[in-house]
């Protein structure tokens, strides 16, 4: 009986940096027509085994084969030719180019004059209606959110007619329904012999998409079966090698208004408002969270209330105290903590130290400096404190911060946070390509946090992330906040209409002030 060769087949991969075995003696396959989950914690070694299919890393050990053939090992240029494509969690992007030049470079022969950018501004358009990508082609990448990237990448690889493809944490960025839209579209494609990989840390996700799974931990295949043959514990509990941990918020009483923001309006671009008139009230001992597809204006309201955006119109006030003209250091100094969205680029310095990192803003304190010299005893003593409390696995505070997984630079910016006990905490997308077990760590600080009486704002486009934490949600499109609703109140379905745009009969949710503190359902109940 003829048995036909697989698409891909990794064979006893094993990759090392230094002492550390990122993967051991690895092997996968992958058949024609068939979407297979990817799992494992951060830093199981799931990105460095794409990264080897994709030539960007060469094994120590093993080999790859597409459609049988071995490819050469280190050439993304021979991946692409052999029809493997690739979206990279950390994006590839020109910043300083358009979103359509972005998607056509390296398809056009080097040596023409110009670009065929009609037909491929046509072809674009008609990837995007069909996977329901909406961008826009003419905006220059250094304008677009995080979100709004990580739709051009899967543009960008869709586009080049791949017959593997790779997604690294597709959906982080997507609505429910844009995301079972991805879904359903690949799965048309899977069905005619497109071949997926997906990495994923949501685990409905795999439940409802994938044929196979395979989990990794500590650079090893601990598990692969089908789909349909397990469930989302087995799968968490093989991720974590035990029981996850799961953070469960139980609603309590509420206290003073920490933070009002009432008719604000910032304005953007050709005359369009990008936060329009935005009321939003956050009390202590509350999680209050902000829906909504990426670039609806939640990373506009995340830097006004870091202190760097000034409205063109509307009030804010911290702990009853206007702040007529924010700025970072007023606003920490009204205890604001800022975890923000993009922890390399805004939330930490990768080529500092562990340590430098977490001093960043207490320095200037008595206990350590004096007179202008740094007390690097005290400094490297809190450090050591915090890196044990937050479980960030780091060699010690000495380490260079860029090579910290993405879950242990989450940790480290909680630590630096949370360890001034601000008053107000943003906290936007916080667990953003985080595993179960990372997730769950973060979620139970900020759950800490509003228990001791902070108010905890939090921007999230994990609908899973909002049910299970929050008091209150509020759904923003463009640049403006429906009525706050519990989370018992509404499901998934409703809210992803709410961030499309569709209607949604939120209006008629509890206003604000009369919603009863303390809310009396439970998150158990919402999720049941």
């Amino acid at each position: 009986m003829y048995t036909p060769k697989p698409a891909l087949k990794l064979s006893n991969i094993t990759k090392r940096f230094g002492s550390l075995v990122a993967n051991d003696a690895i092997s996968l396959e992958l058949a024609h027509g068939e979407m297979l989950a990817l799992l494992g914690e951060n830093g199981a070694g799931k990105t460095t085994l794409m990264n080897i299919l994709f030539g960007h890393y060469v094994p120590d050990e093993g080999r790859v084969q597409i459609h049988g053939k071995t490819i050469p090992q280190g050439s993304p240029r021979e991946a692409l030719h052999a029809g493997v494509g690739m979206v990279h969690q950390h994006f590839t992007l020109g910043e300083n180019m358009t979103v359509l030049e972005n998607i056509i470079l390296g398809t056009e022969p080097t040596l023409s004059l110009s670009l065929d950018t009609a037909t491929a501004r046509g072809r674009l358009t008609t990837l995007m209606e069909q996977f329901g990508l909406a961008v826009t082609p003419d905006a220059l990448v250094r304008d677009l959110s995080v979100g709004q990237r990580q739709r051009v990448e899967i543009l960008k690889a869709l586009y080049r007619d791949t017959n593997i493809l790779i997604l690294d944490e597709p959906t982080a960025v997507l609505t429910p329904q844009e995301s079972d839209h991805l879904f359903e579209t690949l799965r048309l494609l899977v069905d005619k012999g497109l071949s997926v990989i997906f990495i994923t840390h949501k685990l409905r996700e795999v439940m409802t998409a994938s044929d196979r799974c395979v989990v990794l931990r500590h650079g090893k295949v601990v598990l692969a079966t089908r789909t349909d043959e397990t469930d989302i514990e087995t799968l968490a509990r093989a991720m974590v090698g035990g029981e996850v941990p799961r953070a469960e918020r139980v609603p309590g009483k509420t206290g003073e208004e920490l933070l009002r923001l009432k008719g604000i309006t910032v304005d953007g671009p050709q005359g369009r408002a990008l936060l329009d008139g935005l009321d939003l009230s956050l009390r202590a001992g509350e999680i209050l969270g902000i829906a909504g597809v990426s670039g609806n204006g939640q990373a506009q309201l995340a830097d006004l209330v870091c202190g760097l955006l000034t409205p063109a119109a509307g009030t804010m006030a911290v702990g009853g105290q206007p702040v007529p003209r924010p700025t970072p250091a007023g606003m920490v100094a009204l205890g604001v903590g800022r975890v923000p969205e993009d922890r390399t680029g805004t939330g930490l310095i990768g080529d500092m130290t562990v340590q430098e990192n977490l001093a960043s803003e207490v320095y200037r304190d008595n206990e350590f400096s004096r007179f202008g010299l740094l007390n690097f005893a005290n400094l490297r003593r809190r450090a050591k404190a915090l890196i044990e409390r937050f479980d960030v696995r780091c060699p010690g505070p000495g380490a260079t911060t860029r090579k910290l997984s993405g879950g242990n630079m989450q940790k480290l910016i909680l630590a630096r946070v949370l360890s001034g006990q601000p008053s107000v905490i943003l906290v936007n997308q916080p667990t953003w390509g985080l595993d179960v077990g990372a997730a769950a760590f973060v979620h139970r600080r900020l759950m800490e946090a509003a228990e001791r009486g902070a108010g905890v704002l939090l921007i999230s486009e994990d609908l899973d992330e909002l049910f299970q934490v929050t008091d209150r949600i509020q759904v923003m499109y463009r640049g403006r906040l429906s009525a706050p609703v519990r989370p018992c109140d509404v499901d998934a379905a409703q809210l992803g209409l709410a961030m499309s745009g569709q209607t949604m009969n939120l209006a008629q949710a509890t206003p604000p002030a009369q919603i009863p503190y303390p809310a009396t359902c439970t998150h158990r109940e919402t999720r049941s």
